[in-house]
């Protein structure tokens, strides 16, 4: 696959490119250049992303670094069991569990919300920093919501980290979860309030936490041209609509 001229494969972590220093020099260069795309094009062509961590795979199938972004990419574009492949190739070969949430979020994807459940209560989440134990959490909640379980979810949801003031990275997120959560089991004023504080910690729009509090609210967003702007006659005025 092609890559683009502005690509050097200097762009990768520091640890990764380590990593690659197992590599004959030219070899090392190309797979980080694909490793490059594959964290370039995932969020938006994560089909884009696949075709270059698969060529990345051919080419460096041993290197920890390269499986984990096979597996990002084939997770990126639902391929769970292929993802999930990639993801225990990796951890073999590193022997971390920070893989371990997006692991087992995979298995919810596979129909196996059980197994997700299993795996949030394995010795391997205490290994987890605070971030991957927040999203440890946000599965495990998924998976009660998968199994019908919404009590439970709303439950699992609770913790210090939701009650905190603080706006962590994972802080939109977990609150945005428990407010669905909430409005699935008929909470709704309490779902109007922690979207509201999801909206609140939300400071790079990781969340359509603001568009979920604006349609409890009641509130329609329309175009700024209504169809009767567009054939030309003006648009009905509020006083034109009271008069």
């Amino acid at each position: 696959m092609p890559i683009p001229e502005d690509v050097t494969g200097d762009e990768i972590d520091k640890d990764v490119r380590q990593e690659l220093q197992s590599l004959p020099k030219t070899l090392a260069e190309d797979v980080a250049k694909n490793l490059v795309m594959v964290a370039r094009l995932i969020d938006e062509d994560p089909e884009g992303a696949y075709g270059y961590s698969k060529v990345a795979l051919r080419l460096a199938s041993r290197v920890a670094a390269v499986r984990e972004a096979a597996g990002f990419a084939a997770y990126a574009n639902q391929k769970f069991s292929e993802a999930l492949a990639e993801f225990r190739a990796a951890r073999r070969m590193t022997g971390s569990v920070e893989l371990w949430p997006v692991m087992a979020d995979c298995e919810r994807g596979l129909g196996r919300p059980e197994k997700a459940l299993d795996m949030a209560g394995a010795p391997e989440v205490h290994k987890l920093d605070k971030a991957a134990q927040v999203e440890m959490r946000l599965v495990a909640a998924g998976a009660r919501r998968d199994m019908g379980q919404l009590d439970a979810a709303i439950v699992t949801l609770q913790s210090p980290e939701l009650a905190s003031h603080s706006v962590q990275p994972w802080t939109a997120r977990l609150r945005y979860a428990y407010a669905d959560a909430l409005l699935a089991a008929g909470r709704e004023g309490e779902a109007r309030e922690w979207f509201a504080k999801a909206v609140e910690a939300d400071r790079d729009g990781s969340t359509d936490a603001s568009d979920r509090l604006a349609e409890l609210d009641g509130v329609e967003f329309v175009d700024a041209l209504d169809e009767d702007a567009v054939k030309g006659e003006p648009a009905e005025s509020d006083d034109d609509a009271q008069s």
